[in-house]
């Protein structure tokens, strides 16, 4: 994750790659719209060739609706929960849970027989935001669960979206909110995440060739063949496998930039 306040372990169940190239958090209300639904449904539906790994609360509402519509279009998908494992909370969701472990699962950071006390939910929601390369709010009231996601999604550097809805609409008040705040970006669908995390270029092959003549130092070297190796790569995993300092790391990213020699994506990610 990468984050400040990362838990010290995470408990799982289930079938989950542990290392996925690109993960979506999805979070909103748990009263769902039709609207909500639909939107969820369709933008997922757009994702499904990109092998996207989603990931979310297992609460009702869109976040439900999100671990369905993901193992409709088979990608994997996660559900951050606020408990230990011997138990899934709303237990409506135990047949959801079930079939999530069969590409995906559960994870939490909580021992077995901790119970879901209110408390619990903001530290989850720390998760689902930090284990994502961006979040998306899809319907949210002014104050709720999804809003803390997307404010801590922010604050961990990851890309915020919300999806748009009318200004009368309860529902939508806070996706309206996060966005004229700047805190989020307007999507309207799949194709605009895409376009947004600069998936469409890398899902399409191999990276290209670097120019043979390129004069790079001992660290543009490093960190050019880091990012070459990973494809694509956040900056903040990149110096986590680096010996050099966090300015020398953002100079030498910049200076192999202006050199053509990788590019930088939104959220702080760089590939070749």
């Amino acid at each position: 994750m990468h984050c400040h306040d990362h838990p010290i372990i995470l408990y799982s169940k289930g079938k989950i790659n542990a290392n996925p190239s690109r993960v979506l958090s999805i979070v909103g209300t748990r009263r769902a719209t039709p609207y909500g639904k639909e939107v969820t449904q369709q933008i997922i539906a757009g994702l499904k060739d990109l092998n996207v790994l989603v990931c979310s609360g297992l609460a009702f509402g869109i976040d439900a609706e999100a671990h369905q519509a993901s193992i409709k279009n088979n990608l994997q998908t996660i559900g951050t929960v606020a408990h230990g494992l011997n138990m899934i909370y709303p237990r409506e969701h135990v047949g959801l849970a079930k079939q999530m472990e069969e590409n995906g699962g559960v994870i939490s950071e909580f021992i077995s027989g901790t119970i879901a006390n209110k408390e619990n939910f903001p530290r989850r929601n720390r998760i689902v935001a930090g284990m994502s390369d961006a979040t998306l709010v899809i319907e949210s009231k002014r104050r709720g669960g999804a809003l803390i996601t997307a404010y801590q999604a922010s604050g961990y550097n990851r890309d915020v979206f919300a999806i748009p809805g009318k200004v009368t609409d309860v529902c939508s008040e806070g996706c309206n909110l996060i966005i004229q705040r700047n805190i989020a970006t307007m999507i309207q669908s799949s194709v605009d995440i895409i376009k947004a995390m600069g998936w469409e270029s890398t899902s399409k092959g191999l990276a290209p060739q670097m120019e043979m003549f390129i004069d790079l130092s001992e660290n543009e070297s490093q960190i050019r063949n880091i990012v070459t190796e990973h494809q694509s790569i956040r900056r903040d995993e990149l110096s986590a496998l680096i010996k050099l300092s966090s300015g020398e790391v953002a100079s030498t990213l910049l200076s192999l930039e202006l050199k053509g020699a990788i590019k930088s994506l939104p959220g702080g990610v760089y590939t070749v």
